[in-house]
């Protein structure tokens, strides 16, 4: 077992010019255990097992000693990263991509499914002296004799606790076997199940083991929350966090390039300070921009995970999570931003309703529970304003001199005969036009609600549908064909409970649309439920009775959606066609009494039924 005695900087470690280089201008200054000790061991060649938890910086304490080893001259693998995720895997070919700017004639590439065999095949074909990859897509394309192994020189399993949990044991053997030999194989891991022991003994030549099992600092010294919210009401929720918390400077992440720029207008829209920071932008444009953030230029600076990284300015004490990572040791590296040497830090995570399972995977990763955060209310938001205005008012009074407007408000109310509250009320109104101090609720409660996802299967992974607890109601995968058909009213089921929804309960308020997919063309309730609820952001139980008629279909949604969401549902395709969501005509929908509506309509049955 190896132990650091003190730690070195990257200078020392051995690493080749280049990418000693490249490091220095990502503005990292001292390599983390991982990387202080897995480095000299890599690049003499030592085969290694390494153990971690994520956010360590484990990618880094392979990638750097590796990219010193390749051949850039040669322009077939030398390198095989396998990764249990796409995710992973884009992200690793990106670290490797950052560290790699130096290297003329480097290429690296990220394979696995889900894209297109054609594009990785002509990508394998121009070259690529590192590859990443899923197991699954390795072997597919080593059986097409699409990819081949014959220069690789360095093996790397990361993660292989989550790839054997995954079920990838016997895929990683396969691929072991199609490699040639000698060769240095690299095994990282948070966790050593025996499974990881077996691997390792039969494929790890005198391996040296490294072992760094401790939390990063910065997830203890930060105070975290998260809330869930849908997309459409992200901008909204941000907005509100950034008038009523008081912050000096904030670092808000999201997942694209075009996001960056996208968000930075809108919140500079808004009213603040704002700048985008991605990787299209040159060495100097972003130098510029970090060092406006440093000076108080700007005070909020939306980024990518590449982009930001190196990136330490002390101003920095709120990181905002606006879109969820898929790889837990992104989040833990993100509001690594704030919270550093012993300072208070705050980190925020948004989550979408569909992305709980990833909040779940981040909290087992840091072992700790993040706090659910209460979207802030409209009248919380009026409240916040008016205090503001109101000290305002006492600031100005107190500081200015206003006999000039003294005599001008005395002119008017005497001229035009206006009672001097009267104008005072409309001097107000002009001055809070672009920042109503009434401020009218646009994030409904029922779908930002306090998240407990402990509903969670053991996996992680989400459930299709919530699942009902007993003595509530049950959702439309339990539906008797009978009810798919006349879309389950009040009637009892087998079971004898009533097939009730949201819209009956009396929790959300309901109103009826029309999709313009129905039984001709093979669609079900469950297809229907699946596409609203994963492209709206709603939980099925918030989608309530269903229709399906030859031609169409009506079904219940929340009322008061918003404008964006409609337009969004009329483009999503079901068993080959459009929804075009519009509101229901009177003899679209079943005759019966809908509760809160107060209308009855005529039942039209189906014709089969």
């Amino acid at each position: 077992m190896q132990t650091p005695e003190s730690p070195p900087d990257f200078a020392q470690l051995g690493l080749t010019a280049p990418v000693l280089q490249a490091v220095q201008a990502l503005g990292y200054e001292l390599p983390t255990p991982i990387q202080s000790q897995c480095i000299p061991h890599l690049l003499a060649g030592r085969d290694l097992l390494g153990q971690a938890q994520t956010g360590t910086g484990k990618t880094a304490a392979f990638a750097l000693p590796l990219l010193c080893r390749i051949d850039p001259a040669q322009g077939k693998p030398q390198v095989l990263v396998l990764t249990p995720t796409r995710e992973l895997a884009l992200q690793v070919a990106e670290a490797f991509q950052s560290y790699a700017r130096r290297l003329p004639g480097f290429h690296v590439l990220p394979i696995y499914g889900g894209q297109s065999y054609s594009l990785q095949i002509r990508q394998l074909q121009r070259g690529a002296q590192v590859v990443v990859g899923t197991p699954g897509r390795v072997m597919d394309h080593l059986r097409r004799g699409t990819l081949s192994l014959a220069a690789i020189r360095t093996l790397v399993l990361d993660e292989a606790d989550e790839m054997l949990n995954m079920g990838f044991v016997e895929d990683i053997e396969w691929i072991f076997d199609q490699a040639p030999k000698p060769r240095q194989v690299a095994l990282f891991s948070a966790t050593m199940p025996e499974t990881i022991r077996k691997v390792t003994q039969r494929h790890l030549v005198d391996p040296v083991e490294i072992r760094v099992a401790t939390r990063p600092e910065t997830v203890l010294t930060t105070t975290q929350r998260h809330c869930v919210v849908t997309r459409y009401h992200k901008l909204d929720m941000l907005t509100r966090v950034l008038e009523l918390e008081t912050f000096d400077a904030m670092l808000v992440f999201v997942r694209t390039k075009n996001a960056t720029e996208e968000l930075a207008e809108k919140l500079v829209a808004h009213g603040f300070a704002a700048e985008a920071l991605n990787g299209d932008m040159s060495q100097v444009m972003r130098e510029r921009t970090v060092e406006r953030l440093k000076g108080g230029r700007i005070d909020i600076l939306v980024a990518t995970d590449v982009a930001a990284r190196g990136l330490d300015v002390d101003r920095i004490t709120h990181v905002v999570n606006y879109d969820i990572p898929n790889d837990p040791e992104s989040y833990v590296h993100r509001i690594g931003r704030t919270g550093r040497a012993g300072r208070e830090g705050h980190a925020l995570l948004l989550v979408e309703p569909r992305e709980r399972y990833l909040l779940q995977a981040i909290e087992r990763t840091i072992r700790q529970r993040i706090p659910p955060l209460e979207p802030p209310s409209a009248d919380r938001l009026s409240e916040h304003r008016i205090d503001r205005f109101t000290q305002m008012l006492r600031a100005t009074l107190a500081e200015q001199d206003l006999d000039f407007f003294y005599r001008l408000v005395a002119r008017i109310g005497q001229e035009q005969e206006l009672d001097l509250l009267d104008i005072a009320a409309a001097l107000t109104y002009l001055a809070q036009r672009g920042r109503p101090l009434d401020v009218t609720e646009s994030i409904p409660p029922a779908r930002v609600e306090r998240s407990t996802h402990d509903g969670f299967g053991r996996d992680g992974r989400p459930p299709r549908f919530e699942r009902p607890r007993d003595g509530e109601q049950r959702g439309h995968s339990e539906r008797t064909p009978r009810q798919e058909r006349t879309g389950g009213d009040d009637r009892p089921g087998p079971s004898g409970t009533r097939r009730e929804r949201g819209a009956r309960n009396g929790q959300v308020p309901m109103h009826n649309y029309r999709i313009e997919v129905g039984r001709r063309d093979g669609v079900t309730p469950r297809e229907i439920v699946g596409a609203i609820a994963n492209e709206a952001g709603l939980e099925g139980r918030h989608i309530g009775r269903i229709t399906i008629q030859d031609d169409h279909t009506t079904l219940d949604l929340p009322d008061g959606m918003p404008r964006e969401v409609q337009q969004l549902l009329r483009r999503v395709i079901v068993c080959g066609k459009r929804l075009e969501l519009s509101r229901a005509a009177v003899s679209d929908a079943p005759g019966e009494e809908h509760p809160g509506r107060g209308s009855k309509r005529t039942r039209r049955p189906p014709e089969d039924a």
